[in-house]
């Protein structure tokens, strides 16, 4: 394999339709460089996996992985993550709120930060979003917590977009939900965030995996977690 500038992880389950936009928007951005995508289908049940494997045979930079059991978005982003060829690993969501549009800046952060010899993670910090008021409130609720016990000053680190080094990413601790405190966990290990202002768009096709109460129960566990590892 040539040397791959960046990887970009998609975790999806049950996506379909909006698998082919996402991709040929991820392939259009990166055209001419080196880059390859890694789709992770967390045991979809829809057609996500065929529509997958049409865009297989369209984008040659496609890799797709299938877990044939669920696990989750962190297991998914971790399983793209240990096949990923990339110096640079890119995440987003496969719901396609996030624009591939975005991935240039970010990526341009973390490059900017590692000539200063600075270890960094870019995330996205989105601007105007489309979501209704009490996936806001949540969200409101969660950014509380992780800036109250954690120490999390990131600005909206549920965002789905995000650019850091492979390196970096192999040496965070694994944990189910992981990807939801990652801003915590880079710094964690040495590293900064660096907050970049990307767009959120409407979800399109499908139906939005959030659950509300799920994320605030399943919260507690997690940040208490959390907070046990920074220690």
């Amino acid at each position: 394999a040539k040397n791959i500038d960046i990887s970009v992880l998609v975790p999806v389950m049950n996506e379909a339709g909006n698998i082919h936009p996402l991709i040929n928007e991820i392939a259009a951005i990166f055209a001419g460089r080196h880059f390859e995508i890694i789709y992770i289908d967390d045991a979809s049940t829809d057609s996500t996996a065929d529509e997958l494997a049409v865009a297989q045979s369209a984008v040659p930079q496609l890799r797709v992985l299938r877990h044939v059991k669920r696990a989750g978005q962190s297991a998914a982003i971790r399983s793209g993550l240990l096949r990923a060829r990339g110096k640079l690993i890119g995440v987003l969501d496969g719901d396609g709120e996030n624009g591939p549009a975005d991935f240039p800046a970010l990526e341009a952060a973390v490059i900017e930060a590692g000539k200063h010899g600075q270890l960094a993670m870019a995330a996205g910090i989105r601007q105007r979003r489309n979501d209704s008021a009490l996936r806001l409130l949540a969200s409101r609720g969660a950014k509380w917590v992780r800036a109250t016990l954690l120490s999390d000053t990131h600005p909206d680190s549920g965002c789905g977009i995000k650019i850091l080094p492979r390196s970096l990413f192999l040496e965070l601790p694994f944990f189910n939900h992981m990807h939801r405190f990652m801003p915590s966990l880079v710094r964690r290990h040495g590293g900064i965030v660096l907050g970049v202002p990307v767009a959120h768009r409407p979800r399109v096709a499908g139906t939005s995996k959030y659950r509300i109460l799920d994320r605030l129960l399943v919260g507690i566990s997690d940040v208490l977690g959390v907070i046990w590892l920074l220690r």
